[in-house]
Formats: C-alpha cells, sequence, structure tokens
C-alpha cells in the first residue's frame, strides 16, 4: 500500500562535510531558478546550497527538489564520452537529498535519492536512481540492529549452503576458498565474519555513491549502489545493492539489459547483453555476457562466461564457459578451465538431497555434450572425451584423457599422460595464452599459470605411487595365483589347521606381507625401468564408482611423468640461480637450497600455489587475532608470493632426491647427464611436438580442401613460419637449453 503523508513544511538536516565551501542561494537566482520551471519543497530554497566561487542558476530547468541539495560546480561546458555529448547542469529531473561534484550533467533522471556524485558524472535517462539508508552495497554486512537473516550470503560450492561465503569488496577466489573449505574449523569461520564486519559503519546511515568520470545512460533501475570511477553503464535493466569497482586504469563496464543483485563487481570487468548475476562476486578482467546467469557463486580474475548458466559455484582464475547449452552448478573449479558446449556439471536430483559437489583442478576440460553425476573429483589437466558419465569418478591421474568404456566395457578408460604425447602444443601454449590475457593492471589475486608448478607436480607424484602400487599389485596376485595354484597341484589343499601363517593373517602374517608387498613394488619400479614400451593395462577400482577404471599404457605415463618432474625441477632451479645471479649448480649451492624449509604439500588457493603448512600457519594467526583483516590475510598472500620462488627451489630439490633415490648432491656425473638429456628432451619435445601440431592445420587433407588454392590458405590463415608463437617458442627453447647446460654443467 502507498503511503501518504501530507506536511505544509519540512525539515531537513545537511551533513556538515557537504558544505564547506558552499553557500545558500541569491534572491536573483532563486528568480532565474524559478523562472527556468523548477520547483523545491522549501519555498524559500533554503535548503539549496551551490558552490560558493561558481554557479551558473541558467543551467538548472524543468527539475524538482526535494531535501538537503548540494551542489558542485557548475558552468557552461560540455561534457562528453563517445558520442553522448551533453552541457554541464540539471535538466528535467527530479532530485531529493543529493549532492553532486563539480561539473556534473543530470538529464531526464526522473527520481533521483540520496545519491553523493564526483567530478564530471554524466547521468541521462535514468528513470529510477535511489539509495536506502541501510544499504550495504553488496557486502555480507549488517547495520545496526539488523536480524541475521538479513545477511547476504553467497552459497558457493554446494547447492544446500554449507559452504557458504560473504562477499566484501576486496574479496579474491583465495579467501572465498580457504572460507568454503575449512568448515569444520568453527573458530575461523567466526573470525572471518568478523574480519568482513571490521571497518564498516554499522550504525551510520549509507547514501549511494558515483565517483568521479563515471557515466550512465539509459538505465531503467539503479538502487543501493556505488560506481566506481569511469565506470561506464548504458542500457542497464536493474542494478540493486551492488558495488562496482572501476578506476581510470581499470574501467568497468555495464551494458545493455543487464541485471546485478546483491554482488560485487571487480576492476575492469564488463557485464553485457541481457547477462544476470545475483549474490555473486565477480574478479577483475572478467566477462559476463550473452544472457549468462551467474547465480550465488564467485567468479576468479581473468574469466569469460557467455550464454550459460552458472549456480553455486567457486570459479578460480581463466575460468571459459560459453555457448547457450552449457550448465554448471555446485562445483569447485580451480581455473584455466573451460567448459565445452552441452557439458553438463551438476543436478540436485543426485541424492536424496541437493548437496552434491565437483571438485576440478587446474586445467579441467569437459569435451562436447559431457555430464558427470556428484560427487566427483578430477586431478589438474585432465580432458574428459564425450559421453554420459553415469557414475562417481575421482581421477588422480594428472594431465590425463578420461574417456567411456567400449563395446559394452563399462568401466572408464583413462590415458595418464596422454597431454604430453597427444596435445604438447595446446599445453605449452597455456604457458604463454594465460599470461598474454591477463589485463589486470593491478593484481591482487597471485595466478600461477604455469602447467608445470608444485600442486601438479605433487599430484603426478601421486599418480606415480599409485601406478607403481597397482602394478604391484597384480603382479603380486598374478604370482599368488600361481603360487596356490602349484601348490594345489603338488600338495592339495589344506582344508584344516592354523591358517595364520599361510593365509597372511595373524601380526606375523601381516609383517611377512608387508615386506613382500615392499618387494613387489621395487620390481615393478625395476620393471617400469627396464621396460619402457610395455604395453598393458591395469584395473583402478577407485575411479570410477560400481565399475573402477582401466589405466592404458601405464609404463608410458610412468616415464613420461618422471621427464616431466625433472623438467620441472630443473626449470626452477634455473631460475632460481637466474633470480640470484648464479652461475651454476655446486654443492655449495645445493646446500643453500637445501636449508631452506621443505614443504611437501601445496595447495592451490584460489589460483596461488601456497604450501599447506603456511595455510594452517595463515588459519591460526587468523583466529588467534594477529592477523585481524582481509588487509593482513592479503598481505600475507603477497608474502607468500614472495618466497615462491625459493619454497619450489627447495621442493624441485626434494622431487630430485625422490627421482634419483639420494640427495641431489650426491648425484653422480652420470645422474647429472642422465638429468640435463632428460630435461633437454622434454624441451625439444615440447617445441618439436607444438610445431607438428600446428603443421596438421596447414597440411591435413581436410583443412585444405575448402581453400581453391595454397596461396588462398595462406591469406585466410597465414603460413607456420609466421606463426608468432611458435617463433617465440623456438627461441625461448633455445635459451631454456643454453641455461640447462650452463646451470647444470657438472
Amino acid at each position: 500500500m502507498v503511503q501518504v503523508t501530507y506536511t505544509d513544511k519540512r525539515s531537513f538536516s545537511v551533513p556538515s562535510e557537504l558544505t564547506a565551501g558552499k553557500r545558500g542561494l541569491t534572491k536573483e537566482e532563486i528568480e532565474a531558478l524559478e523562472k527556468n520551471h523548477n520547483t523545491s519543497d522549501d519555498p524559500l530554497w533554503q535548503n539549496f546550497y551551490v558552490d560558493a566561487e561558481c554557479f551558473d542558476a541558467s543551467l538548472i530547468r524543468d527539475s524538482s527538489f526535494s531535501g538537503f541539495i548540494v551542489l558542485g560546480k557548475l558552468k557552461r561546458a560540455m561534457l562528453k564520452y563517445h558520442d553522448l555529448e551533453l552541457e554541464e547542469g540539471i535538466y528535467n529531473s527530479k532530485l531529493i537529498n543529493a549532492a553532486t561534484g563539480d561539473d556534473n550533467a543530470i538529464r531526464n533522471v526522473a527520481y533521483f535519492e540520496n545519491y553523493r556524485l564526483g567530478k564530471n558524472v554524466m547521468l541521462f535517462n535514468i528513470q529510477e536512481m535511489s539509495c536506502t539508508p541501510h544499504s550495504k552495497f553488496g557486502e555480507g554486512i549488517l547495520k545496526k540492529d539488523e536480524p541475521e537473516e538479513n545477511r547476504i550470503w553467497i552459497g558457493v560450492a554446494n547447492e544446500n549452503g554449507g559452504r557458504e561465503v560473504l562477499p566484501f569488496k576486496s574479496m579474491i577466489p583465495a579467501d572465498a576458498y580457504l572460507w568454503s573449505r575449512y568448515r569444520e574449523d568453527g573458530a575461523l569461520m567466526k573470525r572471518f565474519v568478523a574480519l568482513t564486519e571490521k571497518g564498516t559503519a554499522s550504525e551510520e546511515a549509507t547514501y549511494g555513491i558515483i565517483k568521479n568520470n563515471a557515466v550512465i545512460k539509459n538505465t531503467t533501475l539503479l538502487k543501493d549502489a556505488e560506481i566506481g570511477e569511469c565506470a561506464y553503464i548504458k542500457g542497464a535493466f536493474k542494478l540493486k545493492n551492488i558495488t562496482v569497482l572501476s578506476s581510470e586504469a581499470e574501467p568497468s563496464q555495464i551494458g545493455e539489459g543487464v541485471e546485478m543483485v546483491n554482488g560485487i563487481m571487480g576492476y575492469g570487468s564488463r557485464v553485457f547483453y541481457q547477462a544476470v548475476a545475483v549474490r555473486f562476486v565477480i574478479g577483475k578482467n572478467c566477462q559476463l555476457k550473452y544472457g549468462a546467469r551467474l547465480l550465488n557463486s564467485v567468479l576468479g580474475d581473468n574469466s569469460t562466461v557467455s550464454c550459460c548458466e552458472i549456480l553455486n559455484n567457486l570459479l578460480f582464475p581463466f575460468h571459459e564457459q560459453h555457448h547457450n547449452s552449457s550448465f554448471l552448478i555446485a562445483s569447485t573449479i580451480m581455473g584455466q578451465s573451460n567448459i565445452a558446449s552441452g557439458a553438463t556439471i551438476g543436478s540436485n536430483h543426485n541424492s536424496r538431497s541437493p548437496d552434491g559437489e565437483l571438485v576440478a583442478s587446474r586445467g579441467f576440460w569437459p569435451s562436447l555434450s559431457s555430464d558427470f553425476k556428484h560427487n566427483s573429483r578430477f586431478a589438474s589437466f585432465v580432458l574428459v572425451a564425450k559421453g554420459s558419465y553415469q557414475y562417481e569418478l575421482d581421477i588422480p591421474y594428472p594431465f590425463s584423457l578420461v574417456a567411456l568404456g567400449e563395446n559394452g566395457d563399462r568401466s572408464v578408460r583413462i590415458f595418464p599422460a596422454w597431454w604430453f604425447m597427444y596435445d604438447m602444443f595446446a599445453l605449452v601454449r597455456n604457458r604463454y595464452k594465460f599470461k598474454k590475457r591477463d589485463k589486470r593492471v593491478v593484481p591482487l589475486q597471485h595466478i600461477e599459470t604455469d602447467p608445470f608448478a608444485p600442486d601438479t607436480m605433487q599430484e603426478i607424484m601421486r599418480a606415480l605411487d599409485r601406478i607403481v602400487r597397482l602394478t604391484a599389485k597384480e603382479r603380486m596376485h598374478s604370482s599368488e595365483r600361481t603360487d596356490v595354484k602349484e601348490e594345489a597341484e603338488d600338495d592339495g589343499v589344506n582344508e584344516g589347521g592354523d591358517h595364520s601363517s599361510a593365509d597372511g593373517h595373524g601380526a606375523d602374517g601381516d609383517v611377512a606381507r608387508g615386506v613382500i608387498e615392499a618387494a613387489r613394488i621395487e620390481e615393478a619400479k625395476a620393471f617400469f625401468e627396464k621396460n619402457p614400451d610395455a604395453d598393458f593395462t591395469l584395473s583402478d577400482a577407485q575411479c570410477q564408482k560400481r565399475y573402477g577404471a582401466t589405466i592404458f599404457r601405464p609404463a608410458y605415463a610412468y616415464h613420461q611423468y618422471r621427464k616431466i618432474i625433472k623438467y620441472f625441477a630443473a626449470k626452477t632451479i634455473i631460475e632460481y640461480c637466474d633470480e640470484n645471479d648464479i652461475a651454476s649448480v655446486s654443492p655449495a649451492v645445493l646446500a643453500e637450497i637445501a636449508r631452506h624449509p621443505l614443504y611437501t604439500e601445496w595447495l592451490n588457493a584460489g589460483g596461488q600455489i601456497i604450501p599447506l603448512e603456511k595455510i594452517d600457519e595463515l588459519r591460526e594467526k587468523v583466529k588467534g587475532g594477529e592477523i585481524s583483516s582481509w588487509e593482513k590475510v592479503h598481505a600475507f598472500y603477497d608474502a607468500c608470493a614472495a618466497s615462491y620462488l625459493t619454497d619450489k627451489t627447495r621442493y624441485a630439490l626434494y622431487l630430485l632426491e625422490c627421482v634419483y633415490g639420494i640427495p641431489f648432491e650426491r648425484c653422480t656425473d652420470a645422474q647429472y647427464r642422465n638429468l640435463v638429456e632428460s630435461v633437454a628432451a622434454v624441451s625439444n619435445d615440447m617445441y618439436a611436438l607444438s610445431v607438428s601440431s600446428r603443421e596438421k592445420d596447414y597440411t591435413d587433407y581436410y583443412r585444405k580442401m575448402t581453400y581453391r588454392s595454397r596461396e588462398e590458405m595462406d591469406a585466410v590463415l597465414g603460413t607456420i613460419d609466421r606463426d608468432d608463437f611458435l617463433t617465440m617458442l623456438k627461441d625461448d627453447t633455445e635459451r631454456f637449453n643454453k641455461k640447462l647446460l650452463r646451470v647444470f654443467t657438472v
């Protein structure tokens, strides 16, 4: 029901900070305003304050004013942004409790209440622009005496809301990840809420803010909003309870038909063409367009989402999701990902409650028309072939291809290390592509873009151990079956008596079985070393619920994984030497590296790779009050980034010790040569396989058949010898190989 109140005289108060350098109207100015068809609810215009030095009353026409009005400088001048050109002043608008900045142009704003504008702001054709006294501008805070149910949460990663986070203006994916994952730590959860509330003025009434050089035109509703500097908003439908972070260096834009409610939009981001975002945090340099729906989600920096639907997700930086048929729900996708058309990830009908989850590490790439059942988990850089995966998946093999079984085989097929043989071009190009796409001027979230980093190396180490153990288990079972058969043939089967020794039960049997298992593991490693081309398969029951998985070419994967570990280790040590002006490794250099703390467990925290021990340290400092604000949390991330090279160099040395079985400083000349040869082979393969992959685009019959001639094809596609990426990769490969020989010269 609309409330009607009749008053003969209104009272108002003007915030004192607004009246500095201002004055009241002169009699002549009041007459000029009324002559130009302006009205005020105060007949004496005592609620009106203007700049003491520069005010031209003729620039206000056909407008009405209520409450207090404080105007900045107004002079005869034109403001122009792209094709929009407006004269300074206020025209055909209604202002209530408003304060404008210097040199504003306000035209055709039908209802404008409780806002404060910066300099050079342009407002044109806006139906309603208002701010309530209790607005939070998209942050998860409460005003004084507000009930807890008024708080805005973002239900990331789980549709049932068990992993909610509170949005705040400086939130980055690392914050959301820690908040969403450590739910069992009640003290930490309370401290995160306190950190979010800290510094907010819960008792003061709020007002909307439009900062310097912002342009808003042809917009239906803008309510409870804070709009940053140089932001450009055109044709938006509804913007409510949001903050649009924007600056001259990183301007943000909102386009036609957009609806955004309850959230934070990051610097340099763009939302266009009927996109919808509700309960969200959008990172820096992101795009949301073509009818995309982003609901209850956090989207990391440098991500692009178009056409599709995203619900209850935590998405790390460099997430790509296009096409109208894509659907993503209740997932944590750890960046550098691409969700293809038709991919359906998530459903609220997978269990008795809509609480299923999917977690995918970096580089997750499900192919066209693939769908999954919650709960599922994927290692880094897993490519999933087209198909409907009807059972839960747990894929621990990084850089692998996953496909459905054939000819009635219900197990999934896994090809570990597939990328290294068949798509090295894409893998290597990622390292350059993501850096090139990072348009952030002021990065806040530290992002690891190299596919070969401590997080992927620890996954490789686990995959290697798994392959070896599965092989040992298969060989042990095969041997046991042979032994049992031979024993039955020779002696018959003893059906009575004490079986504790024979069947492995009891303490002595467990010890004996453990010794046998350890021996089998060593035998499996020796088998792989002697038979690099062995062609056999393994069964891994854990990888798919009910029907398990078949692991193809484990011997190939074993050797490729070990080569990549050596490559990462050598590359990291070379980076360390370059950073510290070290010509080559020596016992003294290796001893210096070994003195640094060793971290063997790593966490991808929002795109930044951080040792797990440091994450635990952060948690304890937050709970203990030593870290008392989100700014200090971010400073902790910065400190982790500053020591990242040193930390991963120590880890690289540890990996070499694992590969060679002895401390690296005690390696022989032959082992040094083996390292150099293995790493150089990987480096050269990266370039050669990239060239080979790209050559197919120029030599394949089906690629060429649509062109009348080679000349036409070259005009359309260019030539391989002019491929900028391959030219750069060739130069980088040559430089790396030279450094490799120099640094690891014995």
